[in-house]
């Protein structure tokens, strides 16, 4: 093979490899996770998901959708208020949003909103309906709220927010597992 020939072969290599550099490719972690239940679904396991109204929207909030209804609202952080970020698939929020349920019963709670990340809407209200949660939720597709209070990555993350705006992240206990636990964690 001739010098000629061996830089032909180079430069069709080099070029070849460059357009599979560059070839847009279907990221799944770039992606927003997508549900393949048909809109009808979703709004069946609304209805049955029987979820509390979401607090109406302020001004400087983060978008969101309400999971009870599909609305877009912005959600204010002004206290004093709970978020609360869970996934469907994050076994210690399975058992948690029970307990913050049960705690946003109690007479003077503060308000707990429930904020799904990394799951589908669908999923996220078939698991609130099995587990019973009538919690106003939202659903964070975007993660603009999560990136708003630096949330870890580590599910699920409990923040409270008080009443003049400071945002806290809850860690004693990291996971709750008594309405009392949220009490006191507020308080």
């Amino acid at each position: 093979m001739n010098n000629r020939t061996r830089w032909l072969v180079l430069v069709l290599v080099l070029g070849v490899a460059g357009v599979v550099a560059l070839w847009p490719r279907d990221d799944a972690r770039e992606q927003p996770v997508r549900s393949n239940r048909p809109p009808q679904d979703v709004v069946a396991l609304r209805a049955q998901a029987q979820l509390r109204p979401c607090v109406p929207g302020g001004a400087g909030g983060v978008g969101v959708t309400c999971l009870r209804d599909g609305t877009r609202t912005d959600l204010a952080l002004k206290g004093p208020l709970l978020i609360n970020f869970w996934a469907t698939w994050c076994q210690p929020c399975q058992k948690e949003l029970p307990v913050l349920d049960a705690y946003a019963e109690q007479p003077n709670a503060v308000p707990v909103v429930p904020v799904l990340v990394e799951s589908t809407e669908a999923d996220g209200l078939e698991l609130l309906a099995k587990l019973g949660v009538r919690l106003p939720s939202v659903h964070d597709e975007a993660d603009e709220l999560r990136k708003r209070v630096k949330a870890p990555i580590t599910l699920p993350a409990t923040y409270y927010i008080s009443a003049d705006g400071a945002v806290r992240l809850i860690t004693d206990p990291p996971v709750f597992t008594a309405p009392e636990q949220v009490e006191k964690a507020v308080r």
